[in-house]
């Protein structure tokens, strides 16, 4: 009996581990159709790592390529800066100049005040005059400091004889300083404009000042002619003008027979000899046209005089002085086939018109037989008895291309006394 229940229960013990194992089987299939690569996945870390390596150089590349174009980017911005920082820098100092200028006409303005006075009445009928003479402009050394350190040593009274000269004038130029010596002139310069003149005059003990190289000027002045050299004084006397000082520009084919600043009337922004040859030349006359096809009114009536030397003139120190510099240099560099002389003229006595602003400007003519061009002397002078017996202050041999012989002729006659001097040239230029 005992035995029975023992055997019974083993079998029962038996029964269910079998079914245990056959349930474990069971879900262990179910788990592998379910779950074929495992209920719980243990990555390979291998290949984690490749992907962790390759994606931190995927990155290091990345941040490479923006650092170059960063840095593309940032030297573009820097050239840009530049070119904006040069352009303001080119705006400031156009709107200094315009402020000087500014000052400048704000202390004529001033001035002017002064020398008005108060508001007044109009005078009785005959005793009213205008005001003529500018003020002249507040000096500026720092144009060009070294010249304001020459000037300030020739210069007399503010004043001085200037002539441009480069080495293929150089008989010429002698003649011309050595009659200036000999009057007894002291305040007068040559503006050199080739080494060969300036190591000339400081052999000859003559003052001169050579300017600072520059490409445009000096490839004319090298080898321009007398045209193209005269148009350049325009330029260059615009320093003189600003640095305060009068200045009786002079060409080289002159022979100063007395001391010009003894001469001069200093009322008028320019002074200039003539290129007439009598009163009606030299100082204006009323010119009547004809024209037959207008009946009545045939008769037009029209105001001539013949142009100012621009070889032989006395500037003032004026803002009206320097915008006529201004304006002839500027239409010389803009017109280049154009006359130095007529541009002058031009734009010192064209009015204002439509579309054209006239300079107001005051002028001068001076006496053509104390200041006398070459056609004054050869064709009326020198043949009449009375007027040969006059001592011009200069003679500027300005219409004849003979000039050298026709200067030393005119040294001859008047300070060596030989009466026969000029009789053998002709009036002309035959």
């Amino acid at each position: 009996m005992m035995g029975g229940r023992r055997h019974n229960a083993q079998s029962l013990c038996k029964s269910r581990v079998g079914i245990a194992i056959a349930i474990g089987v069971l879900l262990g299939c179910v788990f592998a159709l379910c779950f074929p690569s495992g209920f719980i996945s243990i990555s390979n870390p291998a290949p984690m790592l490749n992907r962790r390596f390759a994606h931190s150089i995927a990155q290091v590349g990345s941040t490479l390529c923006e650092s170059s174009e960063r840095l593309n980017m940032l030297k573009s911005e820097f050239v840009a800066a530049s070119e904006e920082n040069s352009e303001l820098k080119k705006k400031v100092r156009e709107l200094t100049e315009k402020f000087r200028l500014a000052e400048q006409r704000k202390d004529q303005a001033e001035k002017q005040v002064l020398v008005l006075g108060d508001q007044k009445k109009a005078g009785p009928f005959g005793t009213v005059k205008g005001l003529r003479t500018n003020p002249s402009v507040v000096p500026d050394e720092s144009v060009n400091p070294r010249l304001a350190n020459i000037l300030e040593k020739v210069a007399v009274n503010k004043e001085l004889i200037v002539a441009l000269a480069n080495s293929n004038v150089k008989a010429m130029l002698e003649l011309w300083f050595n009659n200036i010596k000999r009057v007894g002139i002291t305040n007068y310069l040559v503006v050199a404009l080739d080494e060969e003149i300036a190591r000339y005059c400081e052999a000859k003990d003559v003052p001169v000042y050579k300017r600072d190289p520059d490409k445009d000027v000096d490839s004319v002045t090298r080898t321009g002619g007398n045209h193209a050299v005269s148009g350049m004084k325009f330029r260059i006397l615009r320093e003189f003008l600003q640095l305060g000082y009068s200045v009786l520009l002079s060409d080289v084919d002159i022979v100063y027979l007395q001391n010009p600043f003894n001469h001069l009337y200093r009322d008028s922004d320019v002074e200039s000899m003539t290129d007439g040859h009598d009163n009606r030349t030299a100082y204006g006359f009323n010119d009547v046209f004809d024209e037959p096809k207008m009946g009545w009114a045939r008769y037009a009536h029209t105001m001539r005089m013949w142009v100012y030397n621009s070889g032989f003139f006395y500037i003032r120190p004026t803002i009206p002085s320097i915008e006529l510099l201004d304006r002839v240099a500027g239409r010389l560099s803009r017109e280049p086939n154009s006359w130095d002389q007529a541009v002058f003229n031009e734009e010192l006595f064209f009015p204002s018109h439509p579309g054209y602003d006239g300079l107001h400007a005051s002028r001068r003519t001076m006496d053509f037989y104390l200041f006398m061009n070459s056609k004054v002397l050869f064709k009326t002078v020198r043949k009449d008895a009375n007027l040969s017996k006059l001592k011009p202050v200069i003679v500027h041999v300005n219409y004849h291309p003979d000039k050298f012989p026709r200067m030393l002729a005119v040294v001859e006659f008047y300070v060596n006394g030989k009466q026969d001097a000029l009789k053998s040239f002709p009036d002309g230029s035959e």
